[in-house]
């Protein structure tokens, strides 16, 4: 009876050990695999293959980007990324520090990612971590949440020192406009500088016109934006896509706080040209696209 109590045990002991083998060995060929997915939509980013890059996400996805509104679903991750890999020079990579497969349809992958991009002012860069979670959808894994988080501090605006200079008075006649048309933005946008240097740290103060019917793409500050509408009818809308639904119309005298690394898009209705006046702390950036 003992030797039969062994032999039982053996056999449970040796079960036990495949089972834990063979799971184990599920585990490392689903991290394998969840690794050449990451890596083949990182090629898809270069590629701009904005259909590879959806398809790789679950049809609820959500994506977390900071100091933006989250995109959930395919339309809005497909606009999100649309905007994104126009962004002129844009190099994104991310380095997996840990793929951990929890159960036979959930992992998660979490690591670093470094980006940089082209400004009117010279090349741009960010760094930060990011945690994304993946579901194995009829056999083939996809992304549910991908959550990039900047390590990059925002600006911060810098005490001014009170100016004692002479009082300074500009007819809105005697304003010299200038042609203002950064890469990815049509023509037709014309730039006054009111005060300061826009494009050296200090405070500045400017004038944007755009012709009727002109809209500017999706785009980004690495500073505060203090707009004002002088005249005619502005249109602005926020988030990271740009939908024509989410616009807003804003008259003259109306004032907006945009905060930092917060996308938002806009132009002018058909009925007409509007003005808007910017003041803030140089150098004044726009970044072209959503916030990584």
């Amino acid at each position: 009876m003992s030797r039969n109590r062994i032999a039982w045990r053996i056999a449970l002991a040796a079960v036990a050990i495949a089972a834990f083998t063979s799971t184990a060995q599920s585990q490392q060929s689903d991290a394998r695999a969840i690794r050449a997915l990451s890596d083949q939509w990182q090629k898809d980013v270069a590629a701009q293959n904005v259909d590879a890059i959806v398809a790789l996400h679950t049809p609820d996805a959500v994506v977390m980007l900071s100091h933006a509104p989250l995109a959930n679903g395919s339309a809005a991750i497909r606009g999100m990324w649309a905007e994104m890999v126009k962004t002129p020079g844009l190099v994104l990579h991310w380095t997996p520090t840990k793929i951990e497969v929890a159960s036979p349809t959930v992992a998660t992958e979490y690591g670093t990612y470094t980006e940089s991009f082209d400004t009117p002012q010279g090349k741009g860069t960010d760094a930060g971590n990011y945690v994304t979670i993946w579901h194995k959808l009829n056999g083939k894994w996809r992304v549910a949440l991908d959550a990039p988080n900047t390590a990059t501090p925002l600006a911060a605006a810098a005490a001014a020192p009170m100016e004692m200079a002479n009082v300074q008075v500009l007819a809105n006649s005697a304003l010299t406009w200038s042609d203002f048309a950064p890469p990815g933005f049509d023509p037709g946008m014309k730039l006054a500088v009111l005060s300061g240097d826009p494009g050296v740290p200090g405070h500045y103060v400017l004038r944007l016109q755009f012709p009727a019917g002109y809209r500017f793409p999706v785009h980004w500050h690495p500073g505060v934006e203090n707009l004002t509408v002088v005249s005619g009818a502005f249109l602005l809308g926020m988030g990271n896509t740009a939908d024509p639904s989410a616009l807003k119309t804003y008259g003259p005298g109306d004032f907006l706080y945009i905060p930092p690394r917060h996308a938002h898009w806009g132009g002018s209705t058909a009925q007409g040209p509007s003005v808007i006046q910017l003041h803030g702390e140089g150098p004044f950036q726009l970044v072209l696209g959503a916030p990584k």
